[in-house]
């Protein structure tokens, strides 16, 4: 492991300061080497796991609504028993947007005042916002759905927040060799989220099943109950990370690049590669050395170059085209399996017991989507990203899912025809799962976490991440929009189909992103790292 010079003075001649700078630069490569080629330690699970934590009720929150929307129908669906396509729009498609938000937002404040600074802000969104929910109530003047529409918006600006600021957090911290196994682990807990929320789902049916099946249809007062547990359960694993969040410290990358601070972020790098000899001195003069500094002309400078342009341009459009399906198919999974009619209950719609039927069905179609698809495709990313790489995955994972789209869509009618051929159409639809987390859905999150440079690795994050949720706002206007053309869900076909384009549209964008394996997050920046440090800095105490 590479050792940190020792500090030297900044005062004295011309040439002392010369000294200094050569010194202050040697010492910023050598505290960037550690980092790089850290041992895998405590410290990186805890990274790890706090991040994890954020994922998990990020994903929990926002694919809850997949259970809850069908429960709100029955309560709040009048004559129906089911949302009309608008409120069924408006409750899936504020998440997005408040995610558009917030990873815009908190994407750009982690450059300007610091990862640590926000990180835990937008845990504390989630949280209350979540809780918030669960309180929702009707009233002459708002309705429930009403509300419910404002609080996932905000939920969904604290969930935004978290991608940057766990993406960035984490790419930062790891070490070269293992960097796209810790950010996979991190982004995996997005699939047990997901698991937890059918689980949550299928706890609360059968606790609630005595209740329903004695209640009149279409059982008001216990589904009440049961939605509000579905989505009020999700604040939960937020508190428990809240404040593990509030107290991890600064990466020394931003106190480097960004503040920099290169003493205090070789003092900062000792602590946290070993705890047990606390190196931080309070008087440690701070010392603002001159480097590339974040301005709205040295971004402009930056992203004009085509080497880097293209990158910005690579990894947003990816995210954008996977996010049109994933969401696509994420929030809308009860209706397509509704569609083809699996597991669909049978007899007397009007009957407590076929309210108990669809809203466990429900539940246990969403976790075996889980289960057979989102959960290993984490794992077999997790496997390979390290190996095989990041864009070797990402084209795979495009070319297969342009083929089993058009495969459903084009061929959906025979699918549609046998209980055996629905059979085929679900075992298609996890693959689908599959190739999507073994594929874009884990390279998007990856790749721009660790191709810009570390005074706008956060906001490039965040501007790609965003374009993403504007595909997911795009696809889930238009899943609305389009679902019911000709009959009820008698669009699914012509949608898989919709999507098969935009599969094989990623695959360009792929083509314009680099393989970052195995490469230190400096070297994929496309900087000169030799003399990033300018001149000699000017000391003062802080």
């Amino acid at each position: 492991m590479a050792t940190i010079p020792d500090q030297q003075s900044s005062h004295g001649s011309y040439h002392e300061k010369e000294q200094v700078t050569v010194t202050l630069d040697e010492r910023r490569r050598a505290a960037l080497e550690v980092i790089d080629n850290a041992p895998f330690s405590w410290f990186h699970v805890k990274v790890c796991l706090v991040a994890s934590v954020g994922f998990f009720t990020d994903a929990y929150d926002i694919f809850a609504i997949n259970i809850a929307a069908t429960m709100l129908g029955y309560v709040y669906g009048h004559t129906s028993n089911q949302l009309n396509t608008n409120q069924s729009l408006g409750i899936k498609v504020a998440t997005p947007v408040g995610n558009l938000v917030g990873q815009l937002l908190f994407g750009w404040l982690a450059d300007v005042v610091g990862r640590k600074r926000m990180y835990g802000v937008e845990l504390m969104i989630m949280i209350i916002a979540t809780f918030a929910q669960a309180l929702a109530g009707q009233a002459p003047a708002v309705s429930v759905i009403g509300v419910i529409v404002v609080w996932r918006f905000v939920m969904g600006v604290g969930v935004g927040g978290d991608y940057p600021l766990s993406a960035i957090i984490s790419s930062e911290f790891a070490a070269t060799r293992s960097r796209g196994r810790l950010m996979t682990a991190v982004f995996s807990a997005q699939g047990w989220g997901q698991f937890a929320c059918a689980i949550i789902g299928i706890i609360v049916v059968q606790a609630y099943k005595d209740e329903i099946l004695n209640s009149p249809f279409p059982c008001v007062v216990p589904v009440d109950y049961m939605w509000r547990l579905v989505i009020g359960l999700g604040c939960i694993p937020g508190v428990f990370a809240l404040y593990f969040r509030l107290t991890i410290p600064e990466t020394p990358r931003f106190t480097m690049d960004i503040e920099r601070n290169v003493a205090q972020a070789t003092a900062d790098i000792t602590d946290v590669m070993n705890p047990k000899h606390h190196s931080t001195d309070e008087d440690l003069p701070v010392q603002h050395a001159s480097a590339p500094k974040a301005t709205r002309a040295d971004f402009a400078a930056y992203f004009s170059q085509w080497k880097n342009l293209k990158v910005l341009i690579g990894t947003s459009y990816s995210w954008f085209a996977l996010d049109i399906a994933y969401y696509g198919l994420g929030l809308n999974s009860s209706i397509i399996l509704t569609a083809i009619n699996f597991g669909s209950p049978t007899g007397d719609k009007t009957s407590p017991l076929y309210v108990y039927q669809n809203l466990y069905n429900t539940c246990v179609g969403n976790l075996i989507l889980s289960v057979a698809g989102l959960i290993p495709g984490y794992y077999a990313s997790f496997f390979l990203i390290d190996s095989w790489g990041r864009k070797p995955i990402q084209l795979m994972g495009f070319s297969v899912l342009t083929g089993l789209f058009i495969i459903m869509g084009f061929a959906y009618d025979k699918l549609d025809a046998s209980p055996s051929s629905k059979n085929a159409f679900v075992f298609l639809y996890c693959v689908t799962n599959f190739f999507q987390n073994f594929g874009p859905n884990t390279t998007t999150f990856v790749i721009p976490g660790e191709a810009f440079p570390t005074r706008y690795r956060s906001t490039a994050f965040g501007i790609s991440a965003a374009t993403g949720k504007l595909g997911a706002i795009i696809s889930q206007v238009g899943f609305a929009q389009l679902i019911n053309i000709g009959g009820t869900n008698a669009f699914v076909q012509h949608i898989m189909e919709i999507l098969a384009l935009f599969m094989l549209t990623g695959v360009f964008s792929t083509l314009l992103i680099p393989e970052t394996k195995q490469r230190t997050l400096e070297d994929i920046s496309n900087e000169e790292q030799d003399g990033y440090i300018t001149e000699a800095p000017r000391a003062a105490r802080s």
